[in-house]
């Protein structure tokens, strides 16, 4: 074995560590087990262009990926629009706690309400039921060798975050957002 075939194997080997921990941690910081298929066993609904039977009658925004980019922060367009997903305890709606609407960041689109939000400790503002069920189509991701349920916004199908079954009651789901996805409105001026 010569010396350059070591080095690359043992970069290859420690790059494939690397991912395969940072899927690890994607999955402990939204409250996954990789061996659990309590999620997956929630069959959500396929999405079809962009939309489902739930959100029939919402007119849709369509915007260009340009338009998009000029109306969103970086951090907005990289998770409405690219689906990624803000650190753990960064958003200031984590400790959102006056009455109000949470809204898509992307279009306006009213989505939980103060109501139905809850202290879930995940680091990322969580509700146990959207205002309209009709508001939010939930869709099957399967990145990083998981099968998850996205929740999409139902008027931009904007990335808002994933659909867990470790909520409280009435309910017993958790729908973990990202707060750089929502806006939130107060209702108590």
């Amino acid at each position: 074995m010569n010396r350059r075939f070591f080095i690359s194997s043992s970069i290859a080997v420690g790059g494939v560590a690397l991912l395969s921990r940072f899927a690890l941690l994607s999955r402990e910081a939204h409250g996954t087990d990789w061996k659990s298929t309590k999620n997956s066993e929630r069959a959500p609904t396929p999405q079809a262009d962009g939309a489902n039977a739930k959100s029939k009658g919402i007119k849709k925004v369509i915007k260009t990926d340009a338009e998009w980019k000029q109306q969103l922060t970086p951090q907005q367009y990289n998770v409405l629009r690219q689906k990624g997903t803000e650190y753990a305890g960064t958003s200031p709606l984590v400790d959102e706690h006056r009455k109000g609407t949470f809204e898509c960041a992307g279009c306006g689109l009213p989505l939980f309400s103060s109501e139905q939000k809850f202290e879930s400790g995940t680091g990322w503002p969580s509700f146990w039921a959207p205002i309209k069920p009709e508001n939010v189509i939930e869709s099957v991701d399967r990145s990083f060798s998981m099968t998850r349920t996205e929740v999409l916004c139902a008027q931009c199908d904007g990335h808002l975050g994933h659909l867990f079954d470790d909520g409280p009651k009435p309910t017993g789901l958790r729908y973990c957002m990202n707060g750089v996805a929502l806006k939130f409105v107060n209702s108590e001026s």
